[in-house]
């Protein structure tokens, strides 16, 4: 069985629309895609005048080095978002397919799925967030095509091990397609599940570089699937997704002093998560900081939405997540810079002050 006999027939057999550049390219006289002749002011020698290529090679073959897979298994566009909604339309027919997720977890799955008119079938995680693999392969049934991973998970921050994706894409031969969403595993010890692609053609991996490579304004987002899967997503993808000067970023962010410079940051994130961890452990009205191997920390309390407006009105925003199933008295903090984490315990404890001032009946 092929992996294409999972997608929807009426995706397979588009003719998909065929851009001035993928028809034609070189020349020096480029007069096939009704383009400005001028460049715009502060072009820097950016072509912005000129569509970009669809899939740039130089970054295609960057992006391929970094993941350690063959540049025919890439496809870079717009952010994962852009992967996970063109999965949902290449694979779920309106009205009668589905995914499948494990909440809490990442919002887009289920939104991309609604809007496709696909059904959503949830598996709740553990009350650990573990992902329980059995409880998912019970819950399929036939309309599934796409089953969702995220690890480590947003909003909670944990992992999903390596033999349990290997034990889902197993199960999942001929059945659906396994998205594992990757987009913070720079943050931990964990491997990715790219090099499984070979062995199960039925599994796509989703990576970004707007996390641990500080390029989300640049909205660079990588599926890293089956040849088959990456031709199939071309078919519905726009024709050119990728501006010049995002381009020009990422291969920047990728040179040998660009990926320096982002593991020495991932080395401080991680630093600085620890002991996020440990300081907030011990703050009165803290219930618990979930263990996290990603860029951020969910902290339980016991009243996470005064905590929230508090930390509000000292100018920090953090992530109210206590609309996620399990999730109710939480939120959600990403481990900025040492000064802003050093700001959030101030703010914290002061709040702490003030609540024993009142109780002391002195002005705070």
């Amino acid at each position: 069985m092929s992996v294409l006999d999972l997608a929807r027939p009426e995706i397979r057999a588009l003719q998909p629309y065929s851009s001035a550049r993928m028809e034609a390219s070189g020349g020096q006289v480029l007069l096939n895609a009704n383009e400005s002749a001028w460049a715009p002011p502060g072009d820097h020698e950016l072509g912005c005048h000129r569509y970009p290529d669809p899939q740039p090679a130089p970054l295609i073959d960057a992006l391929a080095r970094l993941y350690g897979v063959r540049t025919s298994q890439v496809l870079v566009g717009r952010g994962s978002d852009e992967a996970i909604d063109l999965l949902v339309r290449a694979f779920c027919r309106a009205g009668q397919d589905a995914i499948a997720i494990q909440p809490p977890t990442f919002g887009m799955y289920a939104v991309s799925a609604h809007i496709q008119g696909a059904g959503v079938i949830t598996v709740p995680l553990a009350a650990d967030f573990s992902l329980d693999v059995d409880a998912v392969l019970a819950a399929l049934t036939p309309a599934v095509k796409l089953v969702f991973v995220c690890t480590p998970n947003n909003p909670t921050g944990q992992l999903v091990r390596l033999q349990d994706v290997a034990r889902l894409a197993q199960a999942l031969v001929g059945r659906a397609l396994l998205v594992v969403d990757e987009a913070y595993i720079e943050f931990s010890d964990a491997p990715s599940a790219a090099p499984l692609i070979d062995q199960f053609d039925h599994l796509a991996v989703l990576r970004t570089l707007s996390k641990a490579w500080a390029l989300a304004g640049a909205r660079i987002g990588t599926l890293l699937a089956n040849e088959q899967v990456v031709a199939l997503l071309r078919r519905v993808m726009a024709p050119y997704p990728l501006p010049r000067p995002c381009v020009a970023l990422a291969l920047e962010a990728l040179t040998e002093g660009g990926q320096d410079a982002a593991r020495a940051h991932i080395a401080l994130v991680r630093e600085q998560r620890a002991r996020m961890a440990r300081a907030l452990a011990e703050v009165p009205g803290v219930r618990q900081v979930l263990p996290s191997q990603a860029n951020f920390l969910a902290v339980r309390f016991d009243d996470a939405s005064a905590v929230y407006q508090r930390l509000l009105a000292a100018g920090i925003v953090v992530r109210d997540i206590q609309r996620y199933p399990q999730l109710g008295d939480a939120l959600r903090i990403t481990v900025g810079l040492p000064e802003e984490n050093d700001r959030v315990l101030d703010v914290l404890q002061n709040r702490l002050q003030d609540a024993r001032a009142l109780a002391a009946g002195q002005r705070p």
